[in-house]
């Protein structure tokens, strides 16, 4: 097992990264203040995972929630039934909830834990490669809104992190490529080293080999550890983690939740931002098409969908949260492994991205 710490002072956390972590009672115990316990998941892994961790929890007094599964129902109605949960069991400010899923429950778990009585122990037990690696660590928490994605919520760090690379043998194809879009992330805006290495064994990790997805978790989170410790609220460099979310989220919400996975809408902004980086005179033309070619290797989209015209694609794109004063703007990549600020772009190199990558 891995033990990785997101350094924030007194509300520093523990990542624990290996296999059969989950079934590793301590390493949940240990982070419970008092007996009553809500465990919020959704019908697809509660078959799977629900009985397991609720094994670890006999000395306590044991809820949950089971909610539909989908980025569609990533909702404040969806919210409403955790907080009906644990107001009727009359849970109090010492309680614990449990996310037990991937990014959508930990995104509305960590959310219901801030807001219920102005916030509760939260603990985040990623069952998605994507949700190991990026969601379930640095505190974000919230949920959509028909106009934007992820434009509700709160900062809001959990007490632990279990990742368990086990459950990804559960996890199907689409799903895993899509936990592997974030993880190119972070070769692409901090470690030129790590993008080569998911180069050369990109297939390893699209065959599941425990040891390199190990290898993959540890690292990302490593460096998303790194970014929120030293930016926790998004001030400055972590949002450089959010190469290819203004893209992704524009695609979205434009398609209906739930029609792209994050990941998959994150790889085809990421492929837009590429090319908008060489059109500012950032990237080669062998960058972008390395990057690219990573992305289709890996199993993901690389085109925008030919639905949004580019008109509605830069209207998604004006409701995100790094915008000022109604300024588009996006992370761009001065190098592989090397991200900008969020920067404004002129409207002609956005269109003719937009163009290019809609075809």
């Amino acid at each position: 097992m891995k033990t990785l710490n997101v350094e924030l002072g007194e509300r520093r956390y523990p990542i624990y990264i290996g296999e059969n972590v989950l079934l590793q009672a301590d390493l949940l115990t240990q982070h419970i203040k008092s007996k009553q316990v809500l465990i919020v998941t959704n019908e697809t892994i509660a078959p799977l995972y629900l009985e397991k961790v609720s094994a670890n929890l006999s000395a306590y007094h044991v809820e949950n929630v089971i909610l539909p599964d989908g980025e569609q129902f990533k909702t404040l109605d969806s919210l409403n039934l955790i907080f009906d949960k644990l107001l009727t069991c009359k849970f109090s400010r010492n309680a614990t909830l449990i996310a037990l899923g991937g990014g959508v429950i930990g995104d509305m778990g960590g959310f219901a834990a801030a807001c219920y009585q102005r916030g509760i122990t939260f603990i985040q037990i990623p069952t998605t490669l994507l949700a190991q690696v990026d969601s379930s660590v640095g505190g974000k928490t919230g949920v959509n809104h028909a106009l934007g994605k992820n434009m509700i919520g709160a900062f809001y760090q959990p007490q632990a992190v279990i990742a368990d690379v086990n459950v990804l043998d559960t996890l199907d194809d689409r799903q895993l490529a899509a936990g592997l879009a974030e993880i190119i992330k972070y070769g692409l805006i901090r470690n030129e080293a790590f993008f080569v290495w998911l180069e050369e064994n990109i297939n390893v990790l699209l065959a599941r080999d425990k040891t390199a997805l190990t290898y993959a978790i540890e690292q990302s989170c490593i460096m998303k550890a790194e970014v929120v410790a030293e930016d926790e609220h998004e001030g400055g460099v972590r949002a450089t983690l959010n190469l290819g979310h203004t893209f992704g989220h524009a695609i979205e919400t434009g398609m209906g939740y739930g029609s792209y996975l994050h990941g998959e809408a994150v790889a085809i902004g990421t492929c837009l931002a590429a090319d908008l980086s060489q059109r500012k005179g950032f990237l080669t033309h062998n960058d972008v098409a390395r990057i690219v070619n990573l992305f289709e290797r890996s199993n993901l989209p690389v085109k925008s969908p030919t639905e949004l015209n580019t008109e509605r694609f830069v209207d998604l794109m004006a409701v995100d949260k790094k915008n000022v004063d109604g300024a588009i703007r996006v992370i761009l990549l001065e190098a592989i492994g090397k991200a900008t600020l969020p920067m404004s772009v002129d409207n002609l190199s956005l269109m003719q991205t937009l163009q290019c990558y809609g075809k």
